[in-house]
């Protein structure tokens, strides 16, 4: 018999460890993550009264695709289109917590005597919350239907954004011993410039690849589609130099912004969950208790450092981004605890050498402790919000006014308004025409080469590549010069009209440079001849109604993917919720609902519950505005609208009442023969007048004959003496019939 790999055997023992230790807290009604780190500590290396895992390689391996999973799941949720309807709110936070954290961190570091890159190294951990561990968190205490709560998984996004600008900047430190500012803005615009390609070609191509595929892809397919894209992201983001975790959270947030997303979310939840255990298992492995005892008192110093800067700074900066006091102070407190991203962090250090060994022990401690506070630290925090309930209006209104003037400000100066989007256009053609650019010249270009020649394969690489910009260039140059703002600005004067003309020109300039640069790369000409090409060329593609048809139908077509969702399941009425107590909620009924088959009238939601029943969503089809007669069922989204105390104990009611089907083991399901006496009180009844099945909890399956062929039993049939008739039902219930018939 062959050996059983290592991997199978460590796997069976941190997933039975990891079973027992969530039984346990959940009888307890703690976080689930803290019994997988408490499963990791005891299945770990460091425990030496239980059994071990060996190959610690293959875990970590496993623990990399559980972050992957986890940032995954976190795109479907939280789409970057989401953040931006959210404006500079999330932004105000997210900059103010991650540079007050940072200072902490330095300061901490210099009260303990620690090296200058150290500090900052221990800066940079405590800058970010764990993005994985505070939604875990809210799912556990079923927090995630409440309003603050999207706002925290905004500001964690973005946290995880900046978290790559902040591993940019300790690692240009780290390598060169001190601050380059060239390094860092041209990593951010590198970053930028990712970012946004990603963004732009996966709306375009993915949701359409679906939509049109719809019909062919089930489940099955859809859990192989998806996870294979997300994996395709996650090569594509570690080529390029970012972290894993970021590919993942791109992809998705792409497919966040499909009709499918629901439906992704669900078939890849088993599968999350799994790898996400083998994660949060693996942290708890580099738990020791001999490193515990060393560092207790820099971990208890960080400890507090975290739990008091992010209450204090985390609650200032959500009242500055415009969310109410009760609200702040949740937001705030939740976010008291590193993550994921400070073991990466941590891990940047060694492998660059220029961190001490000890940092690492001391942050994996640190999380833990953390992790185990969070939920205490979010109870503290309704405690003290419980007294601001009367705050209706509070900040959020008052951000609302500020964002409607500011609105009628800008409208009133159309001359910004074209300006921004003739900039946002020119850098989104732009984007993509680099992109374009760069990646023909990889690919294309030793292809046509090889099968043409040198400048034959030139020149047949630069046809293909200037076809393909052409549709790119064209709306650089030509886009918003009709636009409302573009009329306006016409009609109030000469200067106005020439300033719009010098932004044409300007935009042809940056055109012609473009075709400039492949005409160029690859022509032998004089750069004379190529300017004087690329002038004709960019003319020619600005008065091509072809290349113009194709232009506007790629557009369109990027719209209509971004805007898809939201015409056929997003609540987009939610947003004119904003700034109030009530908001929307999506709520899935759960499998074995009492509520299900039962009207909306039978159910009396809003008289008894305080919410109302804004839409019902099921297999992607909308009931919006529901009757009384509608009836729900099993997996139905329910889109209620509610302040956060109504929802909430709503919520819980729904869950609550659910009826689960559970077998009699006492008296089990049998089948048996009985022969039909004579005179018995059945003999000469039909058998759907019989009562067998209404009254005895029985059931006829036919009737034997001399052959002894059992024939299906008719509703019509009458029972006569000699019958053999096969019944089912439980063993009680055929012993009392089994009376009656003898």
């Amino acid at each position: 018999m062959s050996e059983l790999p290592q991997l199978i055997s460590d796997l069976a023992l941190i997933l039975i460890v990891a079973g027992i230790t969530t039984v346990v807290f959940k009888r307890l009604r703690q976080p689930l993550v803290l019994g997988y780190i408490l499963a990791g500590f005891l299945a770990g290396p460091h425990m030496p009264y239980t059994p071990s895992v060996v190959g610690l390689e293959n875990i970590e391996v496993w623990s990399q695709i559980g972050v992957i999973f986890l940032m995954f799941s976190l795109g479907l949720e939280f789409s970057f289109k989401k953040i931006l309807k959210g404006g500079a709110s999330p932004i105000i936070a997210a900059c103010l917590i991650m540079s007050a954290m940072w200072g902490i961190g330095c300061g901490v570091g210099y009260l303990m005597k620690w090296t200058t890159i150290n500090c900052m190294f221990l800066g940079g951990m405590l800058a970010m919350s764990s993005t994985t561990i505070i939604y875990k968190a809210f799912d556990d205490l079923g927090l995630l239907t409440r309003r603050f709560a999207s706002k925290v998984m905004s500001v964690l996004i973005l946290e995880d954004i900046l978290g790559i600008v902040v591993m940019v900047i300790l690692s240009a430190v780290a390598v060169s011993n001190k601050f380059q500012g060239t390094e860092l803005i041209y990593s951010l615009i590198k970053l930028g410039f990712f970012l946004l390609l990603w963004f732009l070609v996966g709306m375009w191509v993915i949701p359409t690849f679906l939509h049109r595929n719809r019909s062919f892809i089930n489940k099955e397919t859809l859990v192989i589609v998806s996870i294979g894209l997300c994996f395709l992201m996650v090569v594509v983001a570690d080529s390029v130099g970012y972290s894993t975790a970021l590919g993942a959270f791109m992809m998705g947030s792409i497919l966040a912004e499909t009709v499918e997303a629901e439906r992704i979310d669900s078939a890849i939840s088993s599968i999350k969950d799994l790898f996400g255990a083998i994660f949060f298992v693996s942290v708890g492995m580099m738990v020791s208790p001999h490193d515990l005892v060393t560092h207790w008192l820099p971990i208890v110093i960080i400890v507090g450092a975290i739990l008091g800067g992010q209450a204090l700074f985390g609650t200032i900066g959500y009242l500055l981004s415009g969310s109410s006091r009760s609200d702040a102070l949740l937001s705030g407190f939740s976010m008291a605890q590193i993550g994921e991203f400070a073991f990466i962090i941590a891990a940047l250090g060694e492998g660059l050498g220029v961190t001490d060994a000890m940092l690492m022990p001391i942050v994996v401690a640190v999380s833990i402790i953390t992790t185990f506070l969070t939920p205490y630290m979010i109870k503290l925090a309704n405690w003290l919000s419980s007294g601001l309930k009367h705050e209706t209006i509070g900040n959020e209104n008052r951000v609302v006014a500020v964002k409607k003037q500011n609105k009628k400000q800008r409208d009133s100066f159309p001359l910004a308004a074209f300006l921004r989007k003739i900039l946002l256009q020119t850098i989104v053609y732009g984007v993509l025409c680099i992109a374009v650019i760069s990646l023909l010249f990889v690919s294309l270009l030793l292809m046509c080469r090889s099968v043409f020649g040198h400048w034959l394969g030139n020149a047949v690489c630069g046809i293909l590549v200037l076809t393909i910009l052409a549709p790119l260039i064209r709306p650089i140059i030509m886009k918003g010069n009709s636009s409302h703002e573009a009329w306006v600005l016409r009609n109030r004067g000469r200067w106005y009209a020439i300033l719009i003309n010098i932004t044409i020109v300007l935009r042809f300039v940056f055109a012609v440079v473009m075709v400039y640069y492949v005409l160029d790369y690859l022509s032998p000409f004089h750069w004379y001849f190529h300017v004087i090409l690329s002038v004709g060329i960019v003319l020619l593609i600005v008065r091509s109604q072809f290349i113009r048809k194709v232009s506007i139908r790629m557009e369109s077509v990027f719209l209509e993917n971004l805007t898809r969702r939201e015409d056929s399941s997003g609540p987009a009425y939610a947003r004119q919720l904003k700034g109030r107590d009530l908001h929307i909620a999506r709520l899935t009924l759960p499998e074995g609902s009492m509520w299900g088959g039962r009207t909306l009238a039978q159910l009396h939601i809003g008289g008894r519950n305080g919410v109302h029943v804004a839409a019902i969503v099921r297999d992607h089809k909308r009931l919006n505005v529901p009757g009384g007669a509608s009836m729900l069922f099993p997996h139905d989204i329910i889109e209620v609208v509610g302040d956060d105390e109504s929802i909430e104990k709503f919520s819980q009611k729904m869950n609550s009442e659910v009826e689960e089907l559970r077998a009699d083991e006492t008296d089990p399901m049998q089948v048996q023969c009985i022969t039909v006496g004579e005179a018995t009180p059945l003999e000469g009844v039909f058998v759907r007048d019989s009562g067998i099945r209404s009254k005895y909890h029985c059931m006829v399956m036919g009737f034997e004959d001399e052959t002894g062929n059992m024939r299906v039993a008719g509703a019509d049939h009458r029972i006569t003496a000699g019958d053999k008739m096969w019944l089912a039902g439980s063993h009680s219930e055929l012993a009392r019939l089994k009376q009656i018939l003898s």
